[in-house]
């Protein structure tokens, strides 16, 4: 890897293009080397992962209504959208509108946290739609996943974002432009504008993560691989971009993040290098914000050496600045110990998942959000007797750049009305590669069975799992062949309320 020094440029100074953070991007994502096997082997797990949790939230109302919106652009030759007939398309940009609100919703799939944070298989719906709609092989679709990954981690890694509550989104949109244009073989200078586009109109602030959180916060990472993919096409008009878009005197990290001095430090493969950020990703076994993951994983191994959960007089989670200040109680969100409070905010609250996950020694993507579930006077009881305070060892584990040492988890004390402390701590959790169950190709296909189960037929389920064992050998035409269809109808098909239908 090759270290990049970016920072603000006077107007009056030249950069060269060369020199630009978006260049160096656009060239890493022109430079075709071999992909490691086991770096493949995991983009097939991630495919799999994206199907698994988008059919688990197919009926839910944010993916029935980006749905709804995506079947007014039926399109040839078009992308497919999970949920439907292989031989119904859609405009690409639309198709991974609708598909990545399907992967997003739930909070389920895979995970990137380093100095900022991600979920890098976001990337996957929009590079998948663009390369059904052009006809590209297997071969190339992956080698596009595989540039998303590697751009989106390296600026997950180089720049943070929400220390100036900016939405990580502003790495998803040039990454996915980076990984479409990998797939499509363009040339550096189209990648290049592309990257910078992207850049500029996915920049949004965090507050869809703030207070009460809506459904925009799935719908964000969608919308940002549908500008993706319209910056690409636009460049490929032969339009440009605002550039340099990171390095600008009014530019990106200029105004919007550290500002005129600020310097970050940005690493990219060099030509030749093999991409494998992917491997250092994670999935999640719980759907529910990632810091939660070990948080449940603990709260399952604690429950029976506590016992009777009402003897609790309070629990304290030490752990890193983010998960205390983001989904604890540093985050100072009435909200998020409300029972009342929406799903996307329970989910961003580490004192409901933990009183919950100890209750139910576990969690399921439905029921453990259910407002019935959240409004119990037990579990409202043991929930506001949870706090979270920030240790400087878990911060630091959080932001290691050692895989060994990188930690997510924390230490968990309880205490029992009669003084007797109970603690316990967990790293990392067991799905991660470190963690006491790593998910292997197996996990990936029974997420997908168990998830698909009443909603996707066995045979469609066992189609669609054969397809990606086939990934790299795949023909333009099986490309499509990369989807499932529900077995009953789903909502957002049929009638449309929205401006597209407002005279219907």
């Amino acid at each position: 890897m090759k270290l990049h020094n970016v920072r603000t440029h006077k107007s009056a100074e030249h950069l060269a293009r060369e020199d630009q953070l978006a260049w160096k991007i656009a060239a890493v994502a022109v430079d075709d080397a071999a992909l490691d096997d086991d770096v493949v082997e995991m983009i097939g797990n991630r495919i799999i992962d994206n199907a698994a949790v988008a059919t688990a939230s197919l009926s839910r109302r944010p993916v029935a209504s980006a749905r709804a919106q995506a079947i007014t652009h039926p399109y040839a030759p078009g992308a497919t959208i999970f949920g439907l007939s292989e031989a119904r398309r859609f405009s690409p940009e639309w198709a991974a509108w609708a598909n990545g609100v399907a992967v997003r919703e739930l909070d389920f799939h895979d995970t990137f946290l380093a100095a900022d944070y991600s979920h890098p298989g976001d990337n996957i719906p929009a590079i998948l739609a663009v390369a059904q709609h052009c006809g590209l092989n297997g071969a190339a679709l992956t080698r596009g996943i595989a540039v998303g990954y590697e751009i989106q981690v390296d600026l997950v890694k180089g720049i943070c974002l929400h220390e100036h509550k900016i939405d990580h989104i502003a790495h998803l949109g040039p990454s996915a432009a980076a990984g479409i244009g990998a797939a499509l073989g363009l040339p550096v200078e189209t990648i290049y504008q592309a990257v910078q586009q992207a850049l500029h109109v996915t920049t949004t602030t965090r507050q869809s993560r703030k207070g009460e959180i809506s459904s925009w916060k799935a719908y964000a990472p969608a919308f940002a691989g549908k500008m993706a993919i319209e910056a690409v096409d636009r460049v490929m008009r032969g339009e440009g971009a605002p550039s340099p878009a990171w390095e600008g005197e009014d530019g990106f990290i200029a105004w919007l993040l550290g500002g005129p001095k600020a310097e970050y430090i940005v690493s990219l493969p060099e030509k030749g290098e093999p991409k494998r950020a992917i491997l250092d990703t994670y999935t999640k076994e719980h759907s529910a914000e990632y810091q939660s993951q070990a948080l449940i994983d603990l709260a399952r191994r604690m429950g029976p050496k506590i016992g009777d959960l009402s003897k609790i007089e309070s629990i304290v989670i030490h752990t890193s600045h983010h998960t205390h200040y983001v989904i604890g109680t540093g985050a100072n969100d009435p909200q998020k110990m409300d029972p009342k409070a929406s799903r996307e905010t329970l989910d961003h609250s580490i004192m409901y998942i933990f009183a919950v996950a100890l209750e139910d020694r576990g969690w399921h993507h439905e029921r453990s959000y259910a407002p019935e579930r959240a409004n119990r006077p037990e579990t409202v009881a043991l929930w506001r007797k949870i706090t979270t305070v920030e240790d400087p060892a878990w911060t630091k584990r959080y932001h290691s750049h050692d895989p060994a040492e990188k930690a997510f988890g924390g230490r968990v004390v309880v205490t029992l009305r009669d003084g007797t402390v109970i603690e316990d701590e967990l790293a990392v959790a067991d799905a991660h590669p470190l963690g006491a169950k790593p998910f292997r190709r197996g996990d990936y296909v029974n997420k997908f069975r168990t998830l698909a189960e009443g909603v996707v037929a066995p045979a469609e389920q066992d189609h669609f799992v054969a397809t990606v064992e086939r990934l790299t050998s795949l023909k333009p035409e099986e490309l499509g062949q990369l989807n499932f269809q529900a077995e009953h109808p789903l909502p957002g098909t049929a009638t449309a309320r929205g401006i597209f239908d407002w005279n219907k």
